[in-house]
């Protein structure tokens, strides 16, 4: 049996990884600026999840959600502690799309609406209305196009407001920091804007923090930069470390009910384990702290090269844009300096989102990688 072929692969075959690095079955040792699209939190195989996960298997690693499940409520509150989020209630499920999912039907059982304000070069998720409210045709099938989406741009309030008034919106959904868009980031004008707007038309404000929460910005979810109080907060990828976990967080005036939503995956024993794993390195090894560090130092160097047009996005969550499409210079990182770095919707952009363990030897690294393959493309085009 063959796989179904969706992903074009490159010819590289990780077998083992330690903290920021991975290394292949040829035993080519890379560093990884990626981390599997942000869902790398606290490093490879971490001693303290691979601990936490080990113990819990040998215990027990499922049953479903008929019964009690402490280390459920022992997240909650690792999760309340953490972010500052007080008083929120946590669904669990199994990932970003399944959060997003979740929250845009938990938004319309709210209100009683059906209608999205999305907005463009989003990415919220592959399932059915994670990916209607996604701005991206192409991944969009005749049935996710049922989904009634009204897809603006980043600070048109005037616009939010206009789709408000018919009074049929029941979700704004909106990343804080775009992730595969190209790393926008709309100002704090704009997300209070929707804030307002959201109370006054009764419409759930949902921040999609799947890509830029659990610290990787500095602070514990993007959004709190901001001074915002959303509806609902998505959170995946970075969650688990790179166990499938996803959840939202949902404010006290939105009710619970039996049956309402539900899982079968969704919070079982060892998706918890890795959580709180991950949240107990978060907050030992000062890692929010570390990431403002070192992402203070990364801008900085990063700055000095000439070639580079800007730098967007917070924290550990960097876009590097060019003026040249960076295909070649990812490939060349690649395969010649074996540096793992992304792409975007952008085709100029460079991402780059490791592990919060990154530490200014690693910056140093990449910078001396990056330089020597700018300079092979312009000695090639000169």
């Amino acid at each position: 049996m063959s796989l179904f072929d969706v992903y074009p692969l490159y010819n590289i075959t990780p077998v083992t990884a330690n903290d920021v690095y991975v290394y292949d079955d040829k035993g080519t040792k890379y560093l990884d600026l990626y981390g599997g699209h942000a869902v790398i939190s606290i490093g490879h195989s971490h001693p303290t999840y691979v601990k936490n996960v080990s113990e819990q298997v040998s215990k027990l690693g499922f049953y479903s959600n008929a019964i009690q499940n402490p280390l459920q409520v022992a997240l909650a509150d690792r999760l309340e502690k953490l972010s500052g989020c007080k008083d929120y209630q946590l669904f669990l499920c199994n990932s970003g799309a399944e959060a997003n999912e979740n929250a845009l039907k938990l938004a319309s059982f709210h209100t009683g609406k059906q209608k999205v304000i999305a907005f463009k070069n989003s990415f919220h998720g592959r399932t059915s209305a994670a990916v209607a409210a996604t701005d991206n045709p192409k991944i969009i099938a005749p049935i996710n196009a049922q989904q009634e989406v009204i897809f603006l741009e980043f600070e048109d309030l005037a616009g939010v407001e206009k789709a408000l008034q018919n009074n049929d919106v029941c979700a704004i959904i909106i990343e804080t920091i775009q992730g595969i868009g190209g790393l926008d980031e709309a100002s704090t004008a704009f997300y209070k804007g929707l804030e307002n707007l959201s109370q006054q038309y009764n419409t759930v404000l949902i921040a999609d923090e799947i890509q830029c929460g659990f610290g990787r910005t500095g602070d514990f979810f993007a959004f709190q930069k901001h001074g915002i109080t959303p509806h609902i907060i998505s959170m995946a990828k970075g969650m688990g470390n790179g166990f499938p976990v996803g959840g939202i967080l949902i404010h006290p005036s939105i009710q619970a009910s039996h049956g309402l939503l539900g899982t079968t995956f969704g919070g079982n024993h060892l998706a918890c384990a890795a959580s709180l794993a991950v949240l107990d390195t978060i907050e030992k090894e000062q890692l929010m702290k570390n990431v403002q560090e070192v992402s203070t130092y990364f801008i900085e160097q990063i700055s000095t090269i000439p070639q580079l047009k800007a730098v967007k996005g917070r924290g550990l969550m960097l876009g590097l844009e060019f003026d040249f499409p960076i295909a070649n210079l990812r490939k060349s990182l690649l395969f010649n300096q074996h540096v793992f770095t992304g792409s975007a919707k952008n085709p100029n952009l460079l991402r780059i989102l490791p592990s919060l363990t990154l530490q200014k030897e690693h910056v140093d690294a990449f910078i001396i990688a990056l330089k020597k393959n700018l300079t092979m493309k312009f000695i090639l085009n000169s």
